[in-house]
């Protein structure tokens, strides 16, 4: 049975399932409408503006605040002295915890 042949007209992300929960999904939205909403204010300057992501190692929420014509970070928090502590941690509270 050739079932490459039934999927070759779908695009990849068709098949893909999301593993972020129905109501995460929405709040990751609900922060996004926000931080576009504070943008459109230009609360931050005109050439400035607010992002918000998740930091790989230390799974925390960062905002920063970035000029976007120098790419220069202007405001993080928590800072990245902050994050980089929190990661160095990391397998000290494993060995804690485990």
């Amino acid at each position: 049975m050739d079932v490459t042949a039934v999927d070759r007209g779908l695009p990849a992300s068709l098949g893909a399932v999301s593993d972020i929960p129905l109501p995460k999904a929405q709040e990751n939205r609900d922060i996004v409408k926000a931080v576009r909403a504070l943008n459109a204010t230009e609360m931050f300057g005109q050439d400035n503006s607010l992002t918000f992501q998740r930091d790989l190692y230390s799974r925390q929420m960062v905002l920063r605040v970035i000029n976007q014509k120098t790419q220069e970070v202007l405001l993080q928090i928590p800072a990245e002295d902050v994050l980089r502590m929190a990661k160095d941690l990391q397998p000290q509270q494993a060995d804690f915890i485990g």
